[in-house]
């Protein structure tokens, strides 16, 4: 099994070198003494958001805490080109889900969009909430996946900032059950942003497809099956994955 990861504040591991001591507090220190149990002499990893990842041995148990020292350190890059899911708020936590396993499979940053038939609707405290759980899904997906960077969040969008997206966009294709053309035939461009929407329980509505497809988006499916909301991103990314990273 992997070493378990960890998140230090950002900018933790600029200037550290092998062979420094680093100490991990606060929740993050919390979870690792208290939930994971580390003990002295085992190995964990340490990022701070920005792609530096330390190869450290617990030298410190505390209660609430651990102290490590730094091995080696490694760089990961950031991707290129960069994959952003547009992902509709859906009901049950399905949104969540969907980000959860799409940052698993490597997406790069994440639009939470409030479509048309979007069940759940973001307002006042509501939207701050629901802000909250994206960013802590993020996290604790990015852990899971001992990956170096945190995705990106961006703000609640409605139809005319992810039009606005999509324009801006190297390429951006739209999930959709009656396009014609598979997601596994479209040409990845070598850099930039891929931007890949995916609609809520309902789906897309017309007017919406319209004005995506107006801004330069392409509809493409999957497959013969229609999937949920919670399973077509994360699908999707994997297809995109399979075809520019995972060689």
């Amino acid at each position: 099994m992997s070493a378990p990861l960890f998140l230090l504040p950002e900018g933790s591991l600029s200037g550290v070198a092998a062979g420094a001591a680093l100490h991990l507090d606060g929740p993050e220190g919390r979870h690792a003494a208290e939930v994971i149990r580390l003990r002295t002499g085992e190995p964990v990893l340490l990022a701070d958001s920005s792609g530096a990842l330390a190869h450290c041995t617990v030298t410190t148990v505390g209660k609430t805490s651990v102290d490590a020292a730094v091995e080696a350190l490694t760089d990961e890059p950031a991707s290129d080109p960069r994959f952003t899911l547009v992902q509709a708020l859906a009901k049950g936590d399905r949104d969540l889900l969907a980000i959860e396993i799409g940052t698993e499979l490597g997406l790069d940053a994440v639009l939470p969009w409030q479509a048309e038939r979007s069940i759940v609707r973001w307002r006042g405290d509501r939207a701050a909430k629901g802000q909250r759980k994206w960013a802590q899904t993020l996290i604790a997906a990015t852990k899971q996946a001992r990956r170096a960077r945190v995705p990106e969040l961006g703000d609640l969008a409605d139809r005319h900032t992810v039009t606005e997206r999509i324009a801006a966009a190297d390429l951006a294709l739209v999930l959709h059950e009656e396009a014609t053309e598979p997601l596994a035939e479209a040409t990845l461009p070598d850099h930039g942003e891929v931007l890949l929407v995916v609609g809520p329980e309902g789906g897309i509505t017309p007017d919406e497809l319209a004005a995506f497809t107006g801004a330069g988006a392409r509809a493409v499916r999957l497959g013969p099956t229609v999937l949920r909301t919670c399973t077509a991103g994360s699908a999707a990314i994997a297809v995109l994955s399979a075809q520019a990273r995972w060689k």
